[in-house]
């Protein structure tokens, strides 16, 4: 095949069913660099290919051929119910194997969790031996130390910034100092809103990975069923009304019939915190910004620039009756 077909994880590489090479992406951070990273080599029909063959095995085939196919493979999961699922599948392969190669998790923790999300990361740590990699926003480690760089309520006061400080940043620093190059996530279909339509592998060329959606045609009550069944540890919020767990003070338990992630970030126009955005909400949001400055100079800089002009009228208006003074005399 000629080279000009060959698309990589670091170049743009379009999603399944698109062939104009649009970015599937997230937020994009002037530091970061993709160039350390293992780059994995698929073509458009490569990629159709592994999908259609992928979309009707089971999680547990679809992730014994990720380990195979896929180095540098890790797990980014938040321990919502389908990341467990995934976890302890992962570790009923490796049971199976005389030379076991466990995927390491990676867990963004943005300080906000629940207490019971950090005590059932503690039990996950515990039952399946898994080593996880923690991210913590920059610089620090403490709320208090959160608080005191960006304020008490950032979250409320701007829910952008807050999620690319506490996530997307995070996220994007773990894959560069990880090396990641294939990522597993939680992410269903039926959770809804831009979840709909997934393909079970995808490409984030923007942070140069593959992203593979193992549970992506599963529905809630196969995950929770398959959890009951083999008795896998899940955050106890979960027997509270909740479906779906981030932070704190996003998270709400959902009502009878609503979405499973009806609880996050409820009242507001948003369903993603960005980490899995197509089109980075943070970059808009700066864009945004930088428009709404613009407008501000240029209204600082009308009145200046108009006196300026009066100003200048007026001198020219002096020059003119010096001229005619001169004349007279």
């Amino acid at each position: 095949m000629a080279d000009d077909s060959r698309t990589e994880t670091s170049s743009q590489v379009s999603s399944p069913g698109d062939d104009h090479g649009s970015v599937d992406s997230g937020f994009v951070s002037p530091s970061t660099s993709t160039v350390s990273l293992p780059r994995i080599s698929l073509t458009q029909p490569h990629l159709k290919h592994l999908n259609k063959q992928l979309e009707s095995l089971h999680p547990m085939e679809i992730l014994r051929f990720c380990k195979i196919f896929f180095p540098n493979l890790y797990q980014s999961t938040a321990f919502g119910l389908t990341g467990l699922v995934t976890v302890d599948m992962l570790s009923k392969i490796d049971a199976e194997s005389a030379d076991p190669q466990p995927v390491d998790l990676i867990f963004l923790d943005t300080l906000y969790h629940f207490k019971e999300t950090y005590e059932l990361v503690e039990r996950v740590k515990q039952r399946y031996n898994v080593k996880v990699h923690v991210f913590k926003p920059a610089d620090v480690s403490t709320v208090e130390e959160f608080e005191k760089l960006y304020g008490e309520k950032l979250y409320e006061e701007s829910s952008e910034l807050y999620d690319w400080i506490a996530k997307v940043e995070p996220l994007q620093r773990a894959y560069s100092e990880l090396k990641v190059a294939a990522v597993l996530t939680g992410r269903r279909r039926s959770q809804g809103g831009q979840r709909g339509d997934i393909a079970v592998v995808e490409v984030d060329d923007e942070r140069g990975v593959v992203k593979i959606n193992p549970l992506a045609n599963w529905t809630f009550a196969q995950v929770k069923a398959y959890i009951d069944e083999h008795k896998v540890p899940y955050n106890a919020l979960l027997d509270r009304g909740y479906k779906s767990v981030g932070d704190w003070h996003s998270t709400v338990p959902v009502g009878e019939g609503e979405d499973e992630r009806a609880g996050r970030w409820k009242g507001q126009d948003k369903t993603e915190c960005g980490i899995h955005n197509k089109q980075s909400r943070y970059a808009k949001w700066l864009q945004q910004s930088a428009l709404l400055k613009q407008q501000k100079q240029q209204e600082l800089q009308e009145p200046q620039q108009q006196q300026q002009q009066q100003e200048q009228q007026q001198q020219q208006v002096q020059v003119q009756v010096q001229e005619v003074q001169v004349r007279a005399a």
